[in-house]
């Protein structure tokens, strides 16, 4: 999400922009776009508040990302994202100075700040609670529509369940949510979804389904089931990988290209050498270096362990690209604790970069290590944003001030690098 977003943001601003490495993790987000939900993690509190949090936030954790950046510039950069996603179909919905309301795949429900429009039909029938129907699929895995309205049934007493069979799961090998997003495009399925829905309405006055009304044609989807049972339609979050999160993806790496960015996905850095007083020179390629590229500045988005941006071995962890020295506990006994689900989190968890006010990585001495490489997301040091609830906002809001910071360097220029036929050499 924060090389997405990086990539965004710099394209937006006139500075070329290459992408290089791997982006499938986020089909593994919910396509929620969480800002602030939990503070302080070992209280568990939750806010409906995201802006309020992230005033305590920043009184009892000054080093956190977010202490660096003002209400005014994450508000901006969710603006600028969310403004790209609508207008590469994926609009989202958001109360501006508040946190929704959201039920997930298990029925319990979580805060969350922007929340992709197929699902805002969902805030509003779980604010209301009125007569709502929630539909599973046979062989669908990871979803129960029993599941759900039994957990909830508390809160909202007047919430059913039922499963139905998929059309077309005869001929599939594998009931997945991506075939099945991908046969609700299709007029004749959507028609046979709609006819096995409506004897089971029972006076409903919203219908809730699994994530996967679509993956291109999402409006046209959900317009086609409201009109034909007349009532509004929502889709609940899945377990990853998600429909939601593919079609995160789908949109960045679509649409980015019309905005001059140029992708070298699923590609590895093998080599960085200059950036002090000079440009950059990556050497990259697939299985082996391939090329080479010249960059006035890098913007490291790279993601913690998963990403591969930061590696451990049985003595540290370390930063994969620069060697840039990694915040963590001094020894590997207190990475963890000894309860896995410990409310305090794991020290682990919160190892990551330094950095200054213009989301630069710091060196040993606590200066930048190099004048124009920033870094954003996941890799900084001092916050857990899974148990924070603040990933997504997390990762937006920080590429947006290392863009910004860049933006009014005196280095304005190409970001990253490109024209490629005069910065490239092959190896």
């Amino acid at each position: 999400m924060a090389g997405m977003a990086a990539a965004l943001f710099a394209a937006n601003r006139g500075i070329s922009c290459v992408q290089i490495g791997q982006t499938g993790g986020i089909v593994f987000s919910s396509g929620l776009l969480d800002l602030m939900g939990v503070h302080p993690i070992r209280d568990r509190k939750s806010w409906t508040d995201p802006w309020a949090a992230i005033r305590a936030l920043k009184q009892d954790l000054p080093q956190h990302p977010y202490s660096r950046l003002s209400r005014a510039e994450i508000q901006a950069a969710f603006d600028e994202l969310t403004t790209f996603l609508a207008a590469s179909g994926l609009p989202y919905n958001c109360h501006q100075h508040q946190n929704s309301e959201v039920i997930t795949s298990l029925g319990t429900t979580k805060l969350s700040y922007c929340v992709p429009t197929s699902m805002w039909n969902g805030v509003q029938a779980l604010k209301e609670k009125a007569a709502c129907l929630v539909i599973g699929f046979e062989g669908m895995k990871d979803f129960s529509a029993r599941q759900i309205a039994t957990t909830i049934k508390d809160r909202w007493p007047d919430i059913q369940s039922c499963r139905l069979a998929f059309p077309g799961t005869v001929e599939l090998l594998d009931l997945q949510p991506e075939n099945m997003a991908r046969l609700m495009e299709q007029p004749t399925v959507r028609a046979e979804v709609i006819k096995r829905i409506k004897p089971l309405l029972n006076g409903a006055k919203s219908i809730g389904l699994p994530a996967i009304l679509g993956l291109n044609f999402i409006d046209g989807v959900i317009s086609d089931l409201e009109n034909e049972l007349g009532v509004p339609v929502f889709e609940i979050p899945t377990m990853p990988v998600s429909i939601p999160g593919y079609r995160l993806l789908v949109a960045f790496e679509k649409h980015l290209v019309k905005r001059g960015v140029q992708q070298l996905l699923q590609k590895k850095v093998y080599e960085v050498s200059g950036g002090l007083g000079e440009d950059f020179y990556l050497t990259i390629g697939d299985q082996s270096p391939e090329i080479r590229f010249q960059s006035k500045a890098v913007l490291l988005a790279s993601g913690r362990f998963l990403g591969k941006g930061l590696v451990a071995d049985r003595q540290e962890i370390q930063e994969a690209i620069f060697g840039l020295p990694v915040s963590q506990p001094e020894a590997r006994s207190k990475w963890y604790e000894a309860q896995f689900f410990n409310p305090n989190g794991h020290e682990a968890c919160r190892a990551g970069l330094e950095i200054d006010d213009q989301f630069r990585p710091l060196d040993r001495s606590a200066q930048p290590a190099y004048p124009s490489l920033y870094a954003a997301g996941s890799i900084l040091a001092h916050q857990d944003w899974t148990r924070m609830k603040c990933g997504a906002g997390l990762s937006i809001a920080s590429a947006y001030k290392a863009i910004e910071a860049f933006s009014a360097s005196n280095n304005r220029g190409t970001f990253y690098n490109v024209p490629v036929k005069k910065k490239v050499e092959k190896i």
